[in-house]
């Protein structure tokens, strides 16, 4: 079975992209509000002012 990238594999891909980077952008911002990642959170602005000592 050999992978061939045709130009309806390109028309596809980027159909789905901005679909790929919002969900994933979601997931990003999800996952550093329920970890409370303080090395990352405290450079976000308005949210890491939670964190100035």
């Amino acid at each position: 079975m050999s992978l061939r990238i045709t130009r309806k594999n390109i028309e596809l891909a980027s159909k789905w992209t901005p679909s790929i980077v919002t969900y994933g952008t979601g997931a990003w911002l999800s996952l550093l509000y329920f970890t409370d990642w303080k090395a990352v959170v405290r450079y976000i602005p308005f949210y890491g002012s939670k964190f100035q000592e």
